[in-house]
């Protein structure tokens, strides 16, 4: 019986010290035996947000331990692995330098093959860890960082559809925790306001909602939010605030999200009619409901990754590690840090995509 592949995944690209051991069961289908994510939210609480150079120094100090209780929950020795996958980009360059530095020196130390992944493929390839999976599928990528939709044509190959032109949804939705007065991280909190509010009572605009395509604007929204906000006197109100909010992003992603799919049907010559969500909104309940429901309407099937998978860990790392190693695709012990990474190269840059604040 031939020995299946055993990858350790490294992630540092912003606030998460995270490490897993994945590898494939007997019937070819991956399998984590550990991961391992480490937050940091009570060192950036009171700043409000995520501070790059204690983040950093934070996973100095975590990296080592984390990697070694990735190794021994999964069961298996350090000598076992057979290639060391780490985020390289995008992200906060001070952050992703310590994983990837870490796990450059690992993969010298033991000669083996060494992966740089990029940290958005490995939301996109996130739910190859409980899905089957075929190329190509149309993907919505949505987290703190990022809002895109993408067709992905195959590992390594994808065709950027629409993109964010200034806020991702996540940190729209951080931004707007903030300006309620919701703690860091606040975004999945909106939804548990949300619960409590009438959707109906603010009328909230929805940038480029007719125009632009399948791309996305989330900035004049935040800046109604806060416009708002100023007038507010109850707590039922925040709750109003919130409920409207978070039904406005369901209206905007129901329709960008038809327009995506129309895009994708016409470049897409097979009968692939999967729909992934990935990255942290993913988690999001509600929108996940509406989703699943547009799927039904237009005969797609919508594939999300379990919520423990959603936001940043390692397990999506290793899965990309995973997939590269099984076509030898290694990379120099040289490779650079990318706090810009694109995964379509092709794609024109505009402001505010693929950046992470």
């Amino acid at each position: 019986m031939n020995k299946k592949p055993l990858i350790l995944g490294i992630e540092t690209s912003c606030d998460e010290t995270a490490a897993s051991i994945i590898t494939e069961d007997e019937y070819n289908k991956p399998k984590i035996l550990s991961n391992i994510v480490s937050s940091q939210v009570e060192i950036h609480k009171e700043f409000g947000g995520v501070v790059p150079e204690l983040a950093a120094r934070s996973h100095m100090e975590k990296i080592d331990l984390i990697v070694k209780k990735a190794i021994n929950d999964s069961g298996r020795k350090l000598s076992d692995i057979d290639a060391i996958a780490s985020t390289a980009g995008p992200g906060l360059v001070v952050c992703l330098s310590v994983g990837l530095s870490f796990g450059k020196s690992l993969a010298l130390s033991l000669d083996k093959p060494f992966i740089a992944v990029n940290h958005l493929e490995g939301h996109a390839l996130s739910p190859k860890l409980n899905s089957k999976l075929d190329y190509p599928y149309l993907l919505l990528l949505i987290s703190g960082g990022h809002s895109q939709f993408l067709s992905v044509e195959n590992l390594g190959e994808y065709k950027r559809l629409g993109t964010t032109i200034d806020d991702a949804l996540g940190e729209a939705f951080d931004k707007t925790a903030k300006i309620l007065g919701v703690e860091f991280p606040g975004g999945p909190q909106i939804e548990i306001l949300a619960l409590k509010g009438n959707p109906n009572k603010f009328q909230l605009p929805k940038p480029i909602f007719h125009k632009g395509g399948c791309n996305l604007s989330f900035a004049g929204l935040k800046t109604a939010i806060l416009k708002i906000s100023k007038s507010i006197k109850s707590d039922q109100d925040r709750y109003d605030l919130a409920a409207s909010f978070q039904k406005t992003i369901e209206e905007i992603l129901y329709k960008k999200t038809l327009i995506a799919i129309e895009e994708f049907k016409k470049n897409n010559l097979t009968n692939n009619n999967n729909f992934v969500v990935a990255g942290g909104v993913a988690a999001n309940k509600k929108i996940r409901e509406m989703l699943v429901n547009l799927c039904k309407t237009v005969n797609f099937n919508p594939i999300f990754p379990p919520k423990e998978l959603c936001g940043d860990n390692a397990a999506m790392i290793a899965m990309v590690g995973l997939e590269k190693f099984k076509f030898k695709k290694f990379d120099k012990l040289n490779f650079p840090a990318k706090p810009r990474w694109p995964l379509d190269e092709n794609a024109l840059f505009m402001k505010g995509a693929g950046v992470k604040l």
